[in-house]
């Protein structure tokens, strides 16, 4: 008996599928039957989408980017100043 191989699909095609199903205009089963996915599925992403929607508003746009960039910043800094500091101490050994 040969294995299935098991599909993997992106976050964006999965968003399309849920809010297809959160809008209620067909059922599960034709939006799941549309897509090529099994109607549980379909439904699992639809209640993951309407459970964590309040996380989409917790932040600012941007503002989850922005301290992650200001943090890489400081961690690239420190680090070049380590370097710096180690290069300088090699010399004088040499």
């Amino acid at each position: 008996m040969t294995k299935r191989k098991q599909r993997r699909f992106d976050p964006k095609f999965k968003a399309r599928v849920a809010l297809e199903a959160a809008k209620e205009q067909d059922t599960i089963a034709d939006i799941a039957r549309r897509h090529g996915i099994h109607p549980v599925q379909a439904g699992q992403w639809k209640k993951q989408l309407v459970e964590n929607a309040e996380t989409v508003f917790e932040n600012g746009p941007g503002d989850g980017w922005e301290k992650r960039e200001g943090e890489l910043l400081q961690k690239i800094g420190e680090l070049t100043v380590e370097r710096d500091f180690l290069a300088r101490g090699l010399r004088r050994s040499s």
